[in-house]
Order: structure tokens, then sequence, then C-alpha cells
């Protein structure tokens, strides 16, 4: 059998800019630590490839054994912030998690979202989760072939994510970039039919992708955490 790829997380690229204090205090006091995925297909999960929301949930379990962690799945296939933002106090605010991962950005690209409503239903989504007693987390979108294959598609990426990293830093919250995680793979040679999972739409992450892109994001959180004496 072939050696599997290793897996280069790169926490000097995805490091977060802020503390957790919310999930810190919840593991410090051993309190139930709920977590809310909210987001589109990467969340959700899409042709038969388990996404980041059960992995990350088996890798805090791992790392803080004996506490009670949920990581809930709040993906809804096909939408963004605009449709995201209207879940907010149905899919986030009842299950009062204590950190929210806000997926957004891939169908901004996938389905040509005028970037202006994009930031503003983000802005104000994160303006509602800044007044509930929690932390954020932003995901932005994978960088698979669809998402940057083609001249307009790559274009339009080049609009959104940078405006989702202005939003994030003006609102102090902290930023997971998945697409310059999986831009540093591919420009260290990893193709992009490596990076998708080899679906119709060229969409989606590979197994290997989204398991290594969820290890970096486990390891940006618990990096933030380390900080907090989380032991």
């Amino acid at each position: 059998m072939p050696t599997p790829r290793p897996c280069e997380t790169h926490l000097e690229l995805v490091k977060f800019a802020h503390p957790l204090p919310h999930i810190a205090e919840a593991l410090r006091h051993q309190r139930k630590v709920k977590v809310v995925a909210l987001g589109s297909s990467s969340t959700a999960g899409a042709d038969n490839i388990l996404p980041f929301p059960p992995r990350l949930e088996m890798l805090l379990r791992q790392r803080f054994f004996g506490r009670m962690i949920d990581v809930i799945n709040r993906g809804v296939g096909g939408q963004e912030a605009p449709e995201e933002y209207s879940r907010i106090e149905t899919d986030v605010t009842t299950e009062a998690p204590v950190l929210v991962i806000w997926q957004v950005g891939t169908n901004a690209v996938y389905k040509s979202y005028n970037p202006a409503e994009v930031r503003a239903t983000l802005e104000a989504g994160l303006d509602v989760l800044a007044a509930l007693p929690l932390d954020v987390v932003v995901m932005d979108s994978q960088y698979t072939q669809a998402i940057v294959g083609t001249p307009a598609a790559l274009n339009l990426a080049n609009i959104i994510m940078p405006m989702i990293a202005e939003v994030t830093s003006n609102k102090g919250v902290n930023l997971f970039s998945r697409f310059a995680l999986m831009k540093r793979w591919f420009e260290a040679g990893i193709p992009l039919t490596e990076l998708d999972d080899g679906g119709q739409l060229l969409l989606h992450t590979s197994e290997w992708a989204t398991n290594c892109a969820t290890q970096s994001l486990f390891g940006a959180i618990d990096d933030a955490l380390k900080p907090e004496a989380i032991t």
C-alpha cells in the first residue's frame, strides 16, 4: 500500500489572533462544552466524506479526555452568509454553545454572490454573536478546482477571502483561513485533483484534505486554549 501523505497543519499560517475564553472557562470548570458548526455543505458533508464537525469532536474529546464535548453540525448545503445569518437564532442561540465555527465564502464564490451582500450579512451576524456569551471562529472557503480553477472564480475568490479577513479583523474575531492553508498545500506540490473529492462539482474537499484541515483547525483551537492553562 502507498504511504499516506503526511499532514502539514501549518499552525504558523492558521494561528488565531485572539484567545477563546468561553470554551476555556467551560473546560476549566469541566462543564458541558457545546460547539456549533454553522455553514453550508462544507460543514454538512458531501459525497460520502465525513465532514469536519464530527472529526473535530473526536479530536477535542481525545485532547480533553473526560469532558462532555459535543460539536453540533448545523450545515445546510448551498447556503451562504445571507441564508446562514437567518438561522443564527434557531441553530446557534437556542443551543447555547461556548464556541461557534461559522463557515462562509464557499458559495459566495461558487454561486457568484454579491460580495457586498456577503459582507453585510457576515458583519450583522458577527454583531449578533458578539452579544452572546460564546467564542467565534470564522472559517473561509476551501481551495479546490471549482473555487480557483477558472479566472472568473479565482478573481471572485481573491475578492471574497480578503473581505472575510478584513471583517473578522475589524470585529476582533478569529479567522481559520482554510483557503490560505489549502493554497499552501497546492503551492507545495499537492495537485488540485488530490484536494477535491473527485465529485462531479470539483468543489468539496477530499478525504485527506478534510482530515488535515480538521487537524489544522484543532491545532489552532488547542493553541488558543494553552494560555488559559487548560490541562
